[in-house]
């Protein structure tokens, strides 16, 4: 679920609360451990429980808290065509009470003790994020249980979240970063589930049901589609017979819908959504290479290198600094199950887009056609392997971070060899996978907004050639 739907529900929902002034130390005390105590040197376990379901495991015994992360593969690729927005639904609805204890009950159960839960959605997956102290785990995993195997949908509930859900997606119709992004997204994928819009349309929130929801736990929440990390305050021992309390009985097959791999529309495109603000938001991207594929680690450091670098990005140097044609422009990788791109955004006066983009097209270019300097590459491997350990420095991101990899079908030894496989990436590597990776001509562009001189084509402006435009020699 986004962020701003998730937020804006239960901060609704729980306004008039007195019960949360009694439980703010212990949710104080919560997130001042879980963000000042790091794990210490990783220990991973891989771990099977007794009930046959698998985890790994970083145990941290000297700070009582337990942080656990977990996703059932399916996502919002798994909602039904006109019921768009179902997954996102549901990740609001999995706190709204469970078993035989109904909502208020059960929220006000989990801020008595200090009990964090969560669930989002993506286009591949659901995911789940529980934390609790030691000393309230039991009582704290018999919701958390509840949560997963029996939650309520009761309809007064689905009533409010839809509302909710609704108000939330006319906010987000009036803002230029969503819009560009999921139309972006919708011109890259047609006629495939990763085109549809997540968090779903007025028409399509207003149809979903409580049967629905109920639909679609009982066929992507089971057992063989499960994965869990845990870290924390925990024992292997204690953990395997955590997961089979809350996970097992979780049918054992789940009933997803098959979805095929994509790949985004090749051949370049361009969208202009009109509205009425005072700078265009634009996003641009195109297809990249597989997670497993061996080129995408140097594809990882190329990108670094053209925009995903911060401050030292070719394109934040180009479009900002020399220029001043915005305030930030960005680029990273982004790899799915089924698909895998290279996306990016600008945001700049509706006069300068057009020369904006142009340079964006003109920076990717140069880097296919040259590959980046040695002293380039030398700076970005340094940036991204000292900045490694910092994905680390709290349970909870250890706890995700080691999901991802989990997800991606990597091992445990993934961290330990990550910044090697790094360092391992050569001058020519980078030039032959920036040769690969970026194809300007292959870009699909949406722009909202209103752009000066610009309009949607097939073969928009920019991808002609940006000679024209001051830049590097």
């Amino acid at each position: 679920m986004t962020v701003f739907s998730h937020a804006a529900a239960k901060v609704v929902h729980h306004a008039a609360r007195i019960t949360v002034a009694s439980a703010l130390p212990a949710l104080a005390m919560l997130f001042t451990l879980s963000v000042s105590h790091p794990a210490a040197a990783m220990n991973i376990q891989q771990i099977t429980s007794p009930g046959g379901i698998k985890a790994w495991l970083v145990e941290e015994h000297s700070v009582p808290l337990i942080s656990l992360r977990y996703a059932f593969d399916g996502g919002n690729s798994q909602d039904p065509p006109g019921k768009e927005g179902l997954a996102n639904f549901i990740t609001a609805m999995m706190d709204e009470g469970a078993g035989d204890i109904k909502s208020e009950d059960y929220q006000e159960r989990m801020e008595d003790i200090a009990m964090r839960m969560s669930y989002d959605d993506s286009k591949d997956s659901l995911y789940g994020s529980f934390e609790t102290l030691s000393k309230n785990r039991d009582k704290a995993v018999e919701l958390l249980k509840l949560s997963v195997q029996k939650p309520r949908f009761d309809q007064d509930a689905v009533d409010r979240i839809r509302q909710q859900l609704l108000a939330n997606l006319a906010y987000a119709d009036k803002d230029p970063d969503k819009v560009a992004m999921r139309e972006w997204f919708a011109q890259a994928f047609p006629d495939h589930p990763y085109g549809r819009s997540a968090n779903g349309t007025q028409q399509t929130i207003a149809k979903i049901t409580r049967d629905d929801l109920a639909d679609y736990h009982k066929r992507t929440f089971a057992r063989d589609n499960l994965k869990v990390v845990a870290v924390g305050d925990i024992t292997a021992a204690e953990l395997g017979k955590m997961l089979d309390d809350v996970f097992g009985a979780l049918p054992e097959h789940a009933d997803l819908i098959p979805v095929s791999k994509t790949e985004p529309v090749k051949g370049g495109s361009q969208k202009i959504i009109e509205m009425g603000v005072p700078q265009s938001v634009a996003v641009f991207g195109l297809g990249a290479m597989p997670r497993k594929d061996p080129d995408f680690m140097a594809g990882f450091v190329v990108n670094h290198i053209l925009g995903g670098g911060g401050f030292s990005a070719k394109l934040m140097e180009e479009v900002r600094e020399k220029r001043g044609l915005a305030y930030s422009v960005y680029t990273y990788l982004q790899p799915y199950q089924l698909t895998s791109i290279l996306v990016g955004s600008v945001a700049t006066k509706n006069a300068s887009m057009a020369q904006s983009l142009a340079i964006i097209k003109d920076e990717m270019k140069k880097m296919a056609e040259n590959g980046p300097t040695p002293q380039d590459l030398q700076a970005a491997k340094d940036y991204l392997t000292g900045s490694y350990a910092l994905r680390f420095d709290t349970n909870s991101k250890i706890a995700s971070q080691l999901l991802g990899l989990m997800q991606e079908g990597f091992g445990p030894d993934y961290v330990e060899n990550r910044n090697a496989m790094i360092n391992a990436v050569t001058l020519d590597d980078a030039k032959r996978v920036a040769a690969r990776l970026f194809k300007p001509e292959n870009l699909v562009v949406t722009i909202v907004g209103k752009p000066v001189g610009m309009n949607s084509a097939a073969t928009p402006p920019l991808l002609q050639p940006a000679a024209a435009v001051p830049g590097r020699g």
